[in-house]
């Protein structure tokens, strides 16, 4: 078997409590991981979460990153709302600016922007909302990674902008054989077998190929995996996930090590 890759990041959302509500195992899953993705206040997150995350990941050597969202709190960020281009490049300015600003006063840098949830799962179809995200990102700091979907248009609007950009892949969810993922309402469109889901992950980092639901497979190239902490048995499933890497050989660092 060729290898294609023996190195490869994992990232985690974090950040996502609100004020007197708690969610995710982020201090549990911040000693698993190299990237965090950090909530910045439109889906999830406050002023007061922000701040203590970014410590959490320093603490644990972790490199932070900003999770930039629709304006969504009642809707966790996961709803689609109607705004242009130029409305979402605000958005995404506003929400970075304020993690940049938590980051600065500690005196780090943010590594990486991933957009969360229905902003995510838009501009990974559409290059104009994806464009407008990239060049937020690039005009707050050229050197930042842009986490996209691996080859969405995401991944043409970095490279378009000119930024640098990490491919990720889903640990626990399933793909259509067009790149996207399986809507979260369809069956099986989430992999719950901690063991299947760490064998497909080396699979497609040492492969570069990666099985979708109907059976058949397609290219893809994996700098990054996402994994969930706010999942049933998620501590555990990451645990796993790190062991079966480690076992085949497959280093976890930050992204930022892996993209030029």
């Amino acid at each position: 078997m060729i290898i294609i890759a023996n190195r490869v990041d994992l990232n985690c959302d974090m950040g996502e409590s609100f004020g007197a509500y708690k969610i995710g195992l982020d201090e549990e899953a911040i000693k698993h991981i190299s990237s965090a993705n950090i909530a910045c206040g439109f889906h999830a997150g406050d002023p007061r979460v922000m701040a203590r995350t970014i410590d959490l990941a320093l603490a644990h050597g972790v490199a932070p990153g900003a999770h930039p969202g629709f304006p969504d709190l009642l809707g966790f960020g996961r709803r689609k709302l109607e705004a242009t281009p130029e409305e979402i490049k605000n958005y995404v300015i506003y929400q970075v600016g304020a993690l940049q600003a938590f980051a600065r006063t500690r005196g780090t840098v943010l590594q990486h922007v991933k957009p969360h949830g229905a902003l995510y799962n838009t501009a990974a179809g559409d290059i104009k909302i994806a464009r407008a995200l990239a060049e937020a990102v690039y005009s707050l700091d050229k050197n930042l990674v842009f986490l996209v979907l691996a080859g969405s248009e995401l991944e043409r609007a970095a490279r378009e902008v000119g930024l640098r950009y990490a491919r990720e892949v889903f640990a626990d969810r399933n793909y259509n054989n067009d790149g996207t993922l399986v809507c979260r309402s369809e069956p099986g469109s989430v992999i719950t077998d901690s063991a299947a889901a760490a064998a497909r992950m080396v699979e497609i980092i040492t492969t570069g190929r990666i099985k979708a639901i109907d059976g058949t497979s397609f290219p893809v190239r994996a700098d990054s995996i996402c994994v969930h902490g706010d999942t049933p048995g998620a501590i555990n499933h990451i645990i796993n996930l790190r062991r079966t890497l480690s076992e085949a050989g497959i280093a976890v660092v930050p992204m930022a090590e892996l993209v030029g």
